[in-house]
């Protein structure tokens, strides 16, 4: 049973009964990420994530932990690019202990300089360990090389200077400014009882106040085209290819789920088969989609060798302008719609999923949709649907190639080259 509320100073709740579980799942949504901050705090949202699990004037973080943990429970946060939570993961019957340590942190976090100071060299460790991982820096290159100098395109870590300019003065400032009830969604999915679980939270988040601000300005991204060669020494090459998706919110992004699918979205895809399985030219090689608000990326992604990198460019094109100009078959269509709502539903057996898709249901849609709902939706996108969105992303013209390894634009110009001709 789905139920919302808000609580009495605006923040609102959405919550999942799931009786025949043992456990609860809670989000604490705050609608601000990395696009939400100015090019001076690049970064401070992750940051201040970090510094809610540093001690409040209650607990150390050490006591914060060992709390956790004595529950046998989870507790931890990530940020994305226009959101930030603090999620756990506890039995039912301890919910209420979970969620006073929750309020504690959130409310009463003291953001002590020492620990600032420590933790901005952790931080800085995470930069590194990703510039050291080839396959996210590149992730990383290549929205900044789609998005160019909107905010979106930053890493969500931030940079090494950012960073090392934080202090209180600007964690509180932005907390002022963005942390206020009616940006806030707190997501419940699990067995637990509900009007306990209202008044719950009513009385640990209910009371939370904050200056009223003229909130965030975002900028609506334009899709840039463009190719990025960076050079460094590695033993593969590491490619993206990205073009134009769909906002995360637009009535047809069901069938962009499919057709993301079909081109390399599972085991059974085209590129999968094609450069992996039936020619041996890529280990990894997928496509995903990065959806948000007012915008969208469809990408391909692959890592191959450097004698190899030119023919897996070729083939990936090939493969999307097959899919461009003939389409799918009923059996591929069929499968796929099968092996999306398998996932969908396996996944959805986990209080966390479900936690999530309600927050996201509320932050994107203002509205729930049931398991049911989302197959109806699944079994609903035609053949055509599928062609004609493949038709317009996949258009030759608007390709965004971003390469990362030992290669230069002299050596792979040729291929990148012929997508601007189709």
């Amino acid at each position: 049973m789905f139920k919302k509320e808000i609580l009495s100073n605006g923040i609102t709740v959405v919550a999942e009964q799931i009786p025949h579980v043992k456990s609860v799942s809670l989000g604490l949504w705050v609608k601000v990420g990395s696009r939400d901050e100015e090019l001076k705090e690049h970064g401070i949202s992750h940051f201040i994530e970090h510094m809610f699990f540093k001690g409040t004037e209650k607990r150390s973080a050490k006591e914060i932990a060992q709390e956790m943990d004595s529950l046998g429970g989870e507790l931890n946060a990530f940020t994305s690019r226009e959101a930030t939570c603090f999620y756990l993961k506890v039995l039912d019957e301890d919910l209420l202990d979970a969620v006073k340590l929750l309020s504690d942190i959130f409310h009463n976090s003291t953001f002590d300089r020492r620990e600032i100071g420590k933790e901005k060299q952790v931080v800085i460790e995470e930069i590194n360990m990703v510039a050291d991982d080839p396959e996210d820096y590149l992730h990383d290159l290549h929205v900044k090389n789609m998005l160019k100098d909107n905010p979106l395109g930053r890493p969500i870590l931030g940079n090494v200077e950012t960073v090392r300019s934080m202090d209180r003065r600007k964690i509180l400032d932005f907390i002022g400014r963005h942390y206020q009830p009616k940006d806030i969604v707190i997501a419940v999915a699990g067995n637990f009882e509900l009007v306990y679980l209202m008044k719950t939270l009513d009385r640990y988040f209910g009371r939370y106040s904050a200056k009223d601000t003229d909130g965030k300005i975002r900028i609506t991204p334009e899709i840039d085209v463009d190719t990025l060669i960076k050079r460094k020494k590695l033993e593969q090459v590491h490619i993206c290819i990205g073009m134009r998706g769909l906002p995360l919110p637009h009535k047809d992004r069901y069938a962009l789920y499919l057709l993301n699918s079909i081109v390399g979205g599972s085991l059974s895809s085209r590129l999968f088969h094609e450069i992996r399985e039936r020619r041996g030219l890529a280990y990894s090689i997928y496509s995903y989609l990065s959806l948000y608000y007012d915008a969208g990326q469809f990408n391909i992604y692959a890592a191959t060798s450097v004698n190899s990198a030119e023919e897996v460019i070729r083939l990936i094109k090939r493969e999307l302008s097959s899919i461009r100009r003939g389409g799918i078959g009923a059996d591929e269509m069929r499968k796929t719609k099968n092996q999306l709502k398998g996932n969908l539903m396996l996944s959805m057996e986990s209080t966390g999923t479900r936690m999530n898709k309600l927050a996201k249901d509320e932050i994107y849609f203002g509205q729930f949709f049931s398991l049911e709902d989302m197959i109806s939706e699944i079994e609903s996108v035609s053949k055509d649907q599928i062609r004609i969105l493949a038709e317009e992303i996949f258009d030759p013209t608007g390709f965004s190639v971003t390469i990362l390894g030992p290669l230069s634009k002299k050596d792979i110009g040729g291929v990148i080259l012929s997508y601007s001709r189709g």
